[in-house]
């Protein structure tokens, strides 16, 4: 059922949300029209209503674990004009999409490679590394031949984190919750590579956060 439509403000969101987009502009393609775009982890859903209407020629679908974040995914939805912008629907990123069964009847049964970009923002240092897991698995399968997985976050590179503020965030992430913590690229390039998955470049953005673009290189089968 949905919650009601409550806005729910993320300050670090509104800060971080044109240094994302301006990477998304180097990679999507803002003018054709027959691409989809699947978002795992939209969260209050201020992210999904701001790229979506940037991009107003790309299927958005947002998608989140909880869904008492619905409703306020819906109303930043319905504040925008952003026409291919489509209601949440709950996806648990751990299990593969086979698994995943959600109210809008959106087959992922197949797990065809249906999908241009995949999109994930602040999700891999406060989730258990098997969502970590599950996205790559998911993203191998669902994108395109040469599709992208867009991951934005604090990472760890070679085994080095920096800078001070980043250690002391981990320490405190791993405090509240022992399966939580900042993931190091080099880990994540291992699960990707398993996956048909390379990376494909990566951004210093402010705040101490990176944002990785990945590329499917080699087609999977199914599940």
């Amino acid at each position: 059922m949905m919650s009601r439509l409550r806005k729910i403000t993320n300050p670090a969101g509104e800060r971080n949300k044109a240094p994302i987009l301006e990477v998304l502009q180097k990679f999507l393609n803002s003018t054709r029209q027959d691409q989809k775009l699947l978002e795992i982890s939209s969260g209050v859903g201020s992210h999904a209503a701001f790229f979506a209407s940037n991009f107003p020629n790309i299927h958005y679908q947002p998608s989140e674990v909880d869904t008492a974040l619905f409703g306020s995914i819906e109303a930043y939805r319905s504040e925008v004009a952003a026409p291919k912008l489509q209601p949440p629907i709950q996806i648990d990123i751990s299990k593969p999409c086979t698994e995943w069964v959600n109210e809008a009847d959106i087959s992922f049964a197949t797990c065809g490679e249906s999908y241009d970009y995949m999109l994930n923002i602040n999700m891999m240092h406060i989730s258990p590394f098997e969502c970590s897991e599950g996205l790559f698995w998911n993203a191998g399968r669902l994108l395109k031949k040469n599709g992208l997985l867009i991951t934005y976050g604090p990472y760890a590179v070679n085994g080095v984190l920096q800078p001070e503020s980043n250690v002391q965030f981990d320490v405190s992430l791993r405090g509240r919750n022992a399966s939580w913590g900042i993931r190091d690229v080099t880990e994540l390039e291992k699960l990707a590579a398993g996956n048909g998955i390379n990376l494909k470049q990566m951004f210093d953005l402010p705040a101490n956060n990176k944002c990785l673009i990945w590329e499917k290189v080699k087609g999977l089968q199914g599940a």
